[in-house]
C-alpha cells in the first residue's frame, strides 16, 4: 500500500472524499457533475484513494433503534498489569466481541474505552458477565449509558 506522504491530495480529492463520506452510493456520473469532471477521472481518483488506503471500506450505517440495539454503553477499563503480553491479550479478545463497536487504547486514568451497543440492560448484563469479565487482567470497568444521542457521524472534517 502506498504511504500517505507520497500521495498529494488536491481540492478535488477533498471534495470527492466529502461527497463520498456523506453518500457512498453516489454514482460516478453524479460525482463527476458535482466536481466538474467527466466520469473517467472520477473513477480513477476513487480507485487511487482506495488503493492507497485513504478510502478503507464502504459500509451501511444502521439506525440502532430500528434494529433493536438501543442501549449504548461507554466502558472505561483499567488493567491490573501493563505488560505487553497483557495489553495484546486484552486487545485481541476485545476486538473479537461483536457488541464492541469501538475500542481505544488510552493515555490517562483508564487504559481502554469501549463503545458497546446492545438491545437493553439485560443484554448489557449478559455482555458484561459472559464476555467482558472473562478477559483476564481487568482490574475495573466503569460503565456509563447514553441517555440520548446528540451527534453520531463517521464523516471526518477535511
Amino acid at each position: 500500500m502506498e504511504h500517505l506522504s507520497f500521495l498529494k491530495l488536491d481540492k478535488i480529492d477533498f471534495k470527492l472524499l466529502n461527497l463520498l463520506q456523506h453518500d457512498a452510493k453516489m454514482k460516478h456520473k453524479e460525482l463527476a457533475a458535482e466536481l466538474g469532471l467527466t466520469v473517467t477521472p472520477v473513477y480513477e481518483r476513487i480507485k487511487r484513494l482506495e488503493k492507497t488506503g485513504i478510502i478503507r471500506k464502504y459500509v451501511t450505517l444502521l439506525d440502532n433503534n430500528k434494529v433493536e440495539r438501543e442501549l449504548i454503553a461507554i466502558c472505561m477499563v483499567k488493567l491490573e498489569k501493563h505488560t505487553l503480553d497483557n495489553l495484546k491479550l486484552f486487545e485481541e479478545q476485545t476486538v473479537k466481541i461483536p457488541e464492541v463497536l469501538e475500542c481505544y487504547h488510552l493515555a490517562g486514568e483508564y487504559d481502554y474505552m469501549l463503545k458497546v451497543v446492545v438491545k437493553d440492560m439485560n443484554a448489557y448484563q449478559e455482555f458484561a458477565v459472559k464476555k467482558l469479565s472473562v478477559i483476564k487482567n481487568i482490574a475495573t470497568v466503569q460503565s456509563s449509558f447514553a441517555m440520548s444521542v446528540l451527534k453520531d457521524t463517521t464523516a471526518l472534517v477535511l
